[in-house]
């Protein structure tokens, strides 16, 4: 996984995108106890905002030049599918602009926070998602604040209420 993210920060330093965070199961890990995923889940902003139809071509080409070969929706970079996404609403932006450097090996790379890994499941809200949530809070230092005022600013209290109340 190193050498993939080393690759992602060359993504990074070309200007391409304009930062990344690693979200998902992965993202989870740094926090919780590992799961089993298939893939690495990198969440990107773009370099140059633009309106209609985004393309994803100049990341694959990137990727590719550097050894990357495509796998259905993933790419495979030195031995680990990864999936680019690009951030795609309020919330994910946010999470990418608000993610915390971490360590793998010697590499530096970012992580999506507890708090957005949280907020982001809960919008999306498969079984495994609420199976994350309740992970991340029995194991994760997770600042209640931060989590509810994120949940407000997202519009998902609503949600959080309705999910406490299922699993108390």
């Amino acid at each position: 996984m190193e050498k993939a993210l080393l690759t992602l920060n060359e993504l990074e330093a070309s200007g391409i995108i304009a930062r990344y965070a690693i979200g998902g199961a992965v993202a989870a890990y740094f926090y919780a106890e590992a799961v089993m995923t298939e893939d690495l889940d990198a969440f990107v902003l773009f370099s140059n905002k633009t309106t209609g139809l985004l393309t994803l071509t100049p990341i694959h080409e990137f990727l590719k030049a550097r050894g990357a070969t495509e796998h259905r929706e993933h790419l495979a970079i030195a031995g680990t599918l990864v999936q680019v996404i690009p951030a795609y609403d309020a919330l994910t932006e946010d999470a990418v602009a608000q993610a915390v450097e971490k360590k793998v090996g010697q590499t530096s790379t970012r992580v999506m926070r507890a708090e957005h890994l949280i907020a982001i499941a809960l919008k999306t809200g498969r079984p495994k998602d609420h199976a994350r949530i309740k992970q991340l809070l029995e194991q994760a230092q997770v600042d209640a604040r931060q989590l509810t005022d994120l949940l407000r600013r997202h519009q998902l209290i609503e949600r959080w209420e309705k999910l406490k109340a299922t699993t108390s």
